[in-house]
């Protein structure tokens, strides 16, 4: 009896294991107006997947999201960094929006500049987009 109940705890343990390991990574952000995926193996054949809800869903559905993107009304750039870790590493001002080239406790990254880069932040008056590891197309 004893032998059956350390075998039935073991299996459990088992299958718990596995199933952290197969099951997919959590999403990058929080929230957001529109998440969005970047799926494909470079930018070259990037795809955006965009959804509004259930991200978490969608992306169980894609096989090969390389990057990820969230869009933000009233957006706290201070409290954004130190929700996710990060460091502005470097920064570029346009004519209309500033974009924050950051390292983070985030998964996916590129190197720019011989930086590894793997957050990537445009502030536009009080909006944001935030991407792992930068935001493909524009914003």
């Amino acid at each position: 009896m004893r032998t059956a109940k350390l075998l039935v705890l073991i299996a459990l343990a088992a299958v718990m294991l596995a199933a952290a390991w197969l099951l997919p990574e959590r999403l990058c952000f929080d929230g957001g107006e529109s998440y969005t995926f970047y799926c494909g193996t470079s930018s070259a054949d990037c795809r955006e997947v965009t959804v509004t809800e259930r991200a978490a869903a969608v992306k169980l559905s894609l096989k090969d999201v390389c990057g990820e993107a969230a869009v933000y009304e009233n957006f706290d750039l201070d409290s954004f960094l130190k929700k996710v870790g990060g460091k502005v590493v470097f920064t570029e001002e346009l004519s209309d929006s500033v974009n924050y080239y950051c390292t983070a406790d985030l998964p996916y990254f590129v190197t720019l500049y011989g930086q590894k880069i793997n957050l990537h932040i445009c502030v536009r008056g009080n909006s944001a987009k935030t991407a792992s590891p930068i935001i493909f197309g524009g914003y």
